[in-house]
């Protein structure tokens, strides 16, 4: 009971005036989870064209076997006047109860084991991290669907962000920003500074980092543990990722023109604003002056081999080595390789060094190396599209209620239908193989 959970729901309401199928299974939640709060947005509708707006929270009462109303908090206007996520997590923040607030994406897990931790964690906000006690406690990631197929196998490159990459921006780079959830927020430090999201229209796509920043600037101390992890699900289609690599790369350019990186640049000491630079705006940066300058380097190849210059010099110049050298030093030193270290020696942390060693041969053999290729790609076009342009925009990766649009039986009759012939192979076909699958209302 020392805990609330507080599902914000921003359209709760709107499904149960459409009589939705979603609002069972919300309710089936609220049942079997006492403590479990939903809150959400209401529209109260009057006369032709006026319209009230209220947050409310609900919960289900096991004696009255209803759910009832909490809280109901009418609102000056229209929510959703900047983006929809930082709104939801703004209007629901008023809901929780205690002085510390963690927040959870609705693609992540949280085990049993790791929630035992939680005492723990919180203790953290006593203990005095450099002349600061901490105002964010960064929690570790475990990227979970990492072996669903190749292409979620190419998320071991976060793993290695979520984790070791997390671990030295916070000690000694002193860096570290509020980049994705699950972090733990001292809530009436930040209730007196903004909030815990930034919700203006398209410069805050990447609303959680601008909590880090905000955080940052007004004093506050970020820090990192790794005793404790919570789940996360990647995306896993091709598509998906593309989606996910294009509002991420819209994001980062909305940053460089927002006034808290200005800010942060003239404010920092040299290499804390060095380390910043590399780790937010400047990875994204890099990655672009690394495209161009492939496109320029084929360029200039095409011109030396097409005009001539090139054979000229080394018909003139045969004991020209140095010139040679220069011409091919791309073949001789490749950089690139050098990037999936750290994803390597995490992996080596993790597992052991020969299963970090096969999980790298595994990806290589996978195409990694082109499927980073096209994914620097996209970084680079929309990072650069969004600074001319402008534009940003949330793209939704399609990570919505999936185990609901499926039926039951035809599903198990599909995964019956693919054992089938590996049975008869076999002569196992005696063998009754029974696979549950229940959808999230069973």
């Amino acid at each position: 009971m020392k805990f609330t959970y507080v599902v914000a729901c921003q359209m709760y309401g709107y499904q149960k005036g459409k009589g939705e199928s979603r609002v069972e299974e919300i309710l089936y939640l609220m049942k079997n989870n006492e403590a479990l709060r939903v809150a959400y947005v209401d529209e109260f509708r009057f006369g032709r064209e006026e319209v009230e707006y209220y947050s409310v929270m609900v919960k289900y009462d096991q004696l009255l076997k209803q759910e009832v109303e909490i809280y109901r908090i009418r609102l000056p206007g229209p929510l959703k006047l900047g983006e929809g996520k930082p709104e939801n997590q703004n209007h629901a923040i008023i809901f929780t109860m205690g002085d510390a607030v963690q927040t959870i994406d609705m693609n992540q897990d949280f085990y049993f084991e790791e929630a035992l931790k939680m005492r723990n964690v919180l203790e953290e906000f006593k203990t005095y991290y450099g002349i600061r006690r901490p105002t964010i406690l960064g929690v570790r990631e475990n990227i979970f669907t990492g072996s669903l197929s190749s292409l979620t196998r190419m998320s071991a490159q976060e793993m290695s962000f979520v984790t070791l990459g997390q671990r030295v921006l916070a000690n000694p780079l002193k860096v570290r920003m509020h980049y994705g959830h699950p972090d733990v927020f001292d809530k009436f430090w930040f209730l007196t500074r903004g909030g815990i999201s930034k919700a203006s229209r398209v410069i805050n796509i990447s609303e959680d980092i601008f909590a880090g920043f905000n955080c940052t600037l007004r004093g506050g101390n970020v820090t990192h543990h790794e005793y404790i992890q919570v789940g996360k699900g990647r995306d896993v289609g091709l598509n998906q990722i593309s989606m996910f690599e294009a509002k991420v790369a819209s994001g980062n350019g909305e940053q460089l023109l927002s006034r808290d990186v200005y800010r942060l640049g003239h404010r920092l000491d040299f290499f804390r604003m060095l380390s910043f630079f590399f780790t937010t705006v400047g990875f994204f940066f890099n990655t672009m002056m690394v495209v161009v300058m492939v496109y320029a380097f084929l360029w200039g190849r095409l011109y030396l081999a097409l005009s001539g210059v090139e054979g000229a010099a080394m018909d003139n110049s045969k004991s020209n080595k140095a010139f040679g050298a220069i011409l091919n030093k791309q073949f001789i030193i490749q950089i690139g390789v050098f990037t999936a270290l750290p994803m390597i020696v995490e992996n080596s942390l993790e597992y052991g060094f020969l299963p970090a060693v096969w999980d790298f041969l595994t990806m290589t053999v996978q195409l990694a190396s082109i499927f980073y290729t096209f994914s620097m790609g996209t970084r680079t076009h929309f990072f650069g599209r969004t600074i001319l342009h402008g534009g940003a925009k949330y793209r939704a990766t399609g990570r919505g209620s999936s185990w609901s649009a499926y039926k039951p039986k035809e599903f198990k009759r599909g995964i019956e239908v693919v054992f089938g012939w590996w049975d008869r192979m076999w002569g196992l076909d005696r063998i009754r193989w029974s696979i549950p699958i229940y959808r999230a209302d069973q």
